[in-house]
């Protein structure tokens, strides 16, 4: 799973997803790509679950390219705890997405694989997602 090796501080305010995304918006690497829809915050568990499902129904042909990185630590306290007592220690990595974020890139399969991979791996995100076309 990915996460940072180093950050400036263990824990991060939560914060809030506003707007739609400036930057990451176009198909650069791959030929086709999985456009993301609508604000989240996607956990590392939940990209190297798309991950594996794009690259098992290419069968390993191709490549694939991840446009995001989980830099987020976010916090949980655990199960029953007493308010107060401070923040609760990272439990896992996430990252923040906006609507317009291009997530995944293939390229090297025909159309039609890349739009079932893409199928399979936007069953794996919490939010909806968009199969796009690299504009030439």
């Amino acid at each position: 799973m990915l996460f940072p090796k180093k950050t400036k501080f263990r824990k991060a305010f939560k914060g809030r997803i506003k707007g739609v995304a400036t930057t990451g918006t176009e198909v650069d690497f791959g030929s086709y790509g999985l456009k993301a829809l609508e604000p989240a915050r996607i956990s590392a568990r939940q990209i190297e679950a798309a991950r594996r499902a794009i690259s098992r129904c290419m069968k390993r042909a191709g490549r694939v390219w991840i446009r995001i990185f989980p830099d987020l630590p976010v916090s949980k306290k655990p199960a029953e705890v007493r308010m107060g007592s401070g923040k609760g220690s990272p439990e896992y990595w996430a990252c923040r997405v906006r609507p317009g974020r291009v997530m995944f890139e293939v390229d090297g399969v025909p159309e039609s694989v890349a739009v079932a991979a893409f199928g399979l791996a936007a069953a794996k995100l919490p939010i909806r997602t968009k199969f796009i076309k690299r504009i030439v």
